[in-house]
Parts: C-alpha cells; structure tokens; sequence
C-alpha cells in the first residue's frame, strides 16, 4: 500500500540526522526515525499510548542513490506489518 501523497511529501523532507520526530497527520499519530543524513526512514503509523508507543502499523524505507553521490535516486516505503502494544 502507498503511502498518502502528503505524508509521503512530508517523509520526502530532511530533518535533523538520528532524531524522533512525532507528529500527527489526520487524525493519526506518526512517529519516524531519521538516519545519519536527516531521511526518514521508518515509520509507526496509529494510535500513540500514554507511555508513548504507537499501536498500529510499521514502515521502513529503502533509499537508493545516484553512484558516486548522495543524491535520491529513488525511494519506497515497505509495510512491515502490525505493531502491538504489550
């Protein structure tokens, strides 16, 4: 399943290198995880809990570059299935 073109417009920007960012888009709680340059590249998509875990489901993405830079070439988002609470 694709990602929304606008949460996935959102997940195409740079952000601060190995943060958390949590965040809400439409009535969903989403928390991602940033890699060493600043990309998103995973996911929790759902219902944030009190101690502030998100039940719901998990993304990863896998980023493939131009040879020789650091630039995109490209990007997909995989759903890695259904995160419980415990």
């Amino acid at each position: 399943m694709p990602l929304h073109e606008v949460l996935d417009k959102k997940l195409s920007k740079i952000y601060e290198p190995k943060s958390r960012i949590d965040d809400v888009f439409k009535g969903y709680d989403i928390t991602f995880l940033t890699n060493e340059h600043g990309e998103p590249v995973t996911l929790f998509f759902g219902k944030r809990r009190p101690d502030g875990t998100i039940v719901g489901e998990r993304f990863t993405r896998t980023i493939k570059r131009v040879p020789g830079s650091m630039e995109v070439k490209s990007s997909h988002w995989d759903n890695q299935g259904k995160i419980m609470g415990r």
